[in-house]
């Protein structure tokens, strides 16, 4: 007995020959542990005759797939209203661990490849049945002759045939994979005196009709199971996933979770899977029907540019066995405005099984999020509905849904937050901010609000999963998710802060974070930014995921062989100076500003094995440390390096040069209203220079990461503090991804270095026009963001605080700009081709990019295209853009594309061609933004804008 490649049961069985037949009998096989013999067993019997002939013959026999951790899920009733309470109950083995996850059934209709079940487990079998014999062990010993009387005569013309071969004793051993050696007759004697390979065709008129015995395919090889092909319907309006949970299961083997059914009419599919001290478990699919007897359901765009008008449609369907009569209103609001509505509602009958669509024209007059709110109710009337009177179900006769529409300002946002840290310990200490607007501006999008926060690292706690307003679309970006929860759970820890909250929702970015990661690994253990799709791993990001992995390691799981698989591929790299050779695609130009490319990425690599603590003994730090000794000299000039020199050889202990390159870099430090940082030769005047950011927070790192140095001390740490915090965005973060992580790790170890739990403090904002706002900052809320807004723009305010803790306070602005006339690193531009007369007219948009800067290349580039209002793209036309190999990624998202570019060298132009077609019509139409921008210096920018040519000249009775 044969399962998965291996003998699994073997012996011998005595056979009764029955009484007046011959040579015939019956016997038993008792199959063991039949569980773990699936997904086939394949059992073959054999006798060897007195006559020295061998019999056999073989079966498969399938085999219930089964896992030994029996997992079951049920809901408590296989369907209910929306907004029901329903109760999900999981058995499984006793202290399992089980991921649950509950799906619209739609989007497992597009992605069903990916859904877990029993048979994708046992498909992933190396092997799940032997099936003939590899090259190395077949025999090439011929068949014998059959012995004829007369051989045939041959034919003047022949074709090839292949002899039958399939039911001797020899092919019963090879079809499952079984050699055997033997001196027994076991190959069927063939007859020899016809020509191997030749069948005649005896000069007939036509050609002979041939069948050919073959093999029976094994299932599910050589064939495509028939895919059913279903109709989709595309619904906007609910929740792609309602659970997707980590359950654990006690000692009694099962769980009871109460959930509530979604707003939405569908039907969920449910699943779990378990793992535990016997095993994984996977539970069979099970489902749950939201639906109700009638409902609603609203057909709008995403969003809308102020000023557009849009049809609004709601249909409602009735699946009741009888007529009803239903009302159906659109609740008033001051966020829009309705056109050619009479009452704006419609009362109609509406019978069994029938569906009716009302609509009305929408014009949002507020910016932001509006909310649209329309009912559906059955009503109770005498009046006839067709020959019936109206009924009233029993349940569900009022169905409301309440949808957002997104509505922005005409332009380019902008963002431009105002940042003080405030200690008035040695008494009360004020900041005057202005808030002002740029000469070109779209009226009425400004907007502004304080907040105040009594922690260093509470706004980027707030902020986890968006601390920086930019896509995370590859496995660098993909880390600036992860890094900075470490930083954040490595202060609140040491600070006593750490609550349970704060942890599990930190420890779930981590997690994701760790398994997204994994994507963009190669096989030799390195990692780059798009992953197997490049063309190597890159050293520089390699090294930063192997540091950020050990770091997690407390939080989370971490496969050790990630850490170490990425720092021996790392090492293969060093050359014989003890520098580490720069391979693959380095996005981040700041490590190419020394004399040696080599040199400053080095030092990164350097602190990132000693910050997983690596011996400065260890061979591999040794040559390290003194490649970077040798090139300090040479280094001095760029203050990129320089500073990070400063931090690799503080955290090696190097006191000599640690001291040399940080009295070196006081030197050069530019110093304005009490504050610190350090100024990049040739940066750009115009916004925040993120490698500005990251050298500064690099001095501040090698300041703490060593014993206090006369003269800098925690008083200078905090003129450099003082401006790192004023460069903070709304969310937390700064400009881009490693500016981002390395000064949240800084400011990180300064806020531990001077917690202290005494104190509160009382902070007033005030302004010229009589604004006044106030808050109090104490050990129990320092953590809390309070934020209020701001009426007053333009306005000029003043903060002051009183008490004996700092504070950090921060005005922030939100406005848009039309698109500037001209930019000095990039050139944008846009054409559109239309297809108007189509049943659903289509754009073709070509956009054309240039690099003219000052550079000789940029770093990667990402281009991001703003759909029109109405318009969805279509993603056909992604096919030639990702067969671009200067393309590395095209991410679509809820009204955006985003293109993702190697990079762009000086004076080099990309075509970009998309098609757009129209979803929803939207008239007055208002142009979409293009934007263009080096990820890594984003003052490098530049935006352009595009149109519809269908939408000139239509009007609002086209709707």
């Amino acid at each position: 007995v044969m399962s998965r490649g291996r003998i699994v049961q073997h012996g011998r069985i005595p056979v009764a020959v029955k009484e007046g037949t011959v040579n015939k009998g019956e016997l038993s096989i008792s199959l063991q542990e039949v569980t773990n013999l699936a997904p086939f067993a394949q059992v073959v019997v054999y006798t060897l005759m007195p006559s020295g002939e061998a019999v056999a013959d073989s079966q498969d026999f399938p085999i219930q797939l089964c896992l030994n951790n029996k997992v079951v899920l049920k809901f408590s009733s296989i369907q209910n209203l929306p907004a029901e309470k329903t109760t999900l109950s999981l058995q499984a083995h006793p202290g399992s661990m089980c991921s649950v996850r509950a799906i619209d059934q739609s989007v497992l209709l597009l992605k069903r490849q990916q859904e877990l079940s029993i048979n994708y487990v046992y498909k992933q079998l190396p092997l799940q049945k032997m099936s003939g014999y590899t090259y190395e062990v077949e025999d090439g010993e011929p068949y014998p002759c059959l012995v004829v009387l007369s051989a045939p005569r041959r034919a003047s013309r022949s074709i090839y045939y292949e002899p039958e071969q399939n039911n001797d004793v020899y092919s019963i051993f090879k079809g499952i994979g079984i050699k055997i050696v033997t001196n027994s007759d076991v190959k069927k004697p063939i007859d020899c005196n016809r020509r191997y390979g030749e069948i005649q065709e005896d000069a007939l008129d036509s050609p002979v009709p041939m069948a050919f015995n073959m093999m029976p395919d094994e299932p599910g090889v050589g064939r495509r199971d028939k895919v059913e092909h279903k109709k989709e319907t595309v619904r906007t309006f609910f929740p792609e996933t309602w659970i997707w949970d980590l359950v654990t299961v006690g000692e009694s083997g099962s769980v009871n979770v109460e959930k509530t059914v979604p707003d939405t009419i569908t039907k969920w599919a449910a699943g779990a899977f378990c793992v535990s001290s016997v095993g994984l478990g996977v539970a069979p699919n099970i489902g749950l029907t939201a639906f109700q007897p009638f409902f609603v359901s609203l057909t709008l765009p995403y969003s809308v540019i102020r000023g557009e008008v849009f049809t609004l449609k709601a249909t409602v369907f009735n699946y009741l066995s009888k007529c009803i009569m239903v009302n159906v209103t659109l609740a008033e609001s001051d966020q829009y405005t309705l056109r050619n509505c009479d009452g704006c509602q419609y009362t109609v009958c509406l019978c069994g099984d029938e569906s009716r669509t009302f609509s009305w024209i929408v014009t949002p007059t507020a910016l932001g999020e509006v909310k649209l709110k329309v009912s559906a109710e059955a009503l109770k009337t005498d009046t006839l509905c067709g020959n019936e009177v109206a009924t009233v179900p029993d349940m569900g006769a009022i169905d409301t849904v309440v949808r957002t529409l997104l509505v922005e300002a005409e332009g380019t946002p902008q963002m431009v937050s105002h940042n003080a840290l405030l200690c008035p310990a040695e008494g009360p200490v004020e900041k005057k901010i202005s808030l002002l607007l740029p000469e070109m501006f779209v009226a009425g999008s400004a907007r502004a609000s304080v907040s105040v926060l009594g922690d260093l690292m509470g706004r980027a706690m707030k902020n986890l999963d968006k601390l920086l307003a930019m896509p995370y679309g590859c496995g660098e970006q993909n880390m600036v998710l992860f890094a900075p929860n470490i930083f954040i759970l490595n202060y609140l820890q040491s600070t006593g802060q750490l609550t349970q909250e704060i942890r599990d929702r930190a420890t779930r970015f981590l997690e994701s974070g760790y398994q997204r990661e994994l994507t963009y690994k190669h096989d030799d253990g390195s990692y780059s930014a798009f992953g197997k799709s490049d063309e190597s791993g890159n050293t520089w990001l390699t090294s930063f995921v192997m540091k950020s992995f050990g770091g997690a390691r407390p939080y989370i799981f971490v496969d050790p062989k990630h850490i170490i698989e990425a720092r021996r591929w790392l090492a293969t790299h060093q050359q014989p100076d003890g520098c580490i050779r720069s391979v693959g695609k380095l996005f981040h130009n700041g490590m190419k500003g020394g004399v040696s490319d080599d040199v400053s990425l080095t030092a990164y690599i350097t602190a990132a094995m000693l910050e997983l603590n690596a011996s400065t003994t260890d061979p591999i730090m040794q040559r390290c440390l003194s490649c970077l000794k040798g090139a300090v000299a040479g280094q001095m000039d760029n203050l990129y390096t320089t500073a990070l020199l400063a931090y690799t050889f503080s955290l090696a202990g190097d006191q000599d040069m640690r001291s040399k390159l940080i009295t070196y870099l006081h030197q050069k430090s530019s110093t304005e209203a009490g504050s610190r940082h350090w100024v990049r030769a040739g940066a750009s005047e115009k916004g925040l220079d993120s490698l500005e950011v990251e050298m500064t927070s690099y001095v501040l790192l090698a300041l703490l990461s060593g014993p206090s140095m006369p003269d800098f001390g925690l008083d200078y740490s905090s003129s450099i503090v003082r401006w790192l915090a004023q460069k903070q965005n709304p969310y937390g973060g700064f400009s881009s991804t490693q500016d981002t992580v390395v000064a949240l790790q800084a400011l990180s170890m300064y806020g531990a270095a001077t917690y202290s739990q005494e104190g509160s403090t009382a902070v007033k904002v005030t302004s010229l026009g009589g604004l006044s706002k106030e808050f109090t900052v104490n050990q129990s809320n320092r953590l809390l963001l309070q934020e209020e807004k701001l009426d007053e723009i333009p306005g000029e305010y003043t903060v002051q605080a009183q008490g004996q803790s700092c504070v950090l306070a921060q005005i922030s602005m939100h406005y848009n700009i039309p698109p500037p006339p001209d930019f000095s690193a990039f050139n944008i531009s846009s054409i559109v081709v239309d297809k108007c007369n189509a049943s659903r007219p289509q754009l073709i948009l070509f956009v054309l990019v240039r690099y003219q800067g000052r550079r000789e290349e940029t770093n990667m580039v990402i281009i991001n295209i703003k759909l029109l209002s109405g318009y969805i793209l279509d993603k056909k036309s992604l096919e030639p853009l990702k067969s671009d190999r200067s393309v590395k990624r095209v991410d679509v998202e809820e009204g955006y594309i985003n293109i993702y570019l190697d990079g762009l060298k000086k004076d080099d132009t990309m075509l970009l061609i998309v098609t757009l077609e129209e979803d929803i019509p939207v008239r007055n139409l208002k142009p979409a933004v293009v934007k263009v921008y080096d990820y890594y210096q984003t003052s490098d920018e530049a935006v352009t804008d595009y149109t519809s040519p269908c939408a000139e000249g239509d009007g609002i009775n086209q709707l």
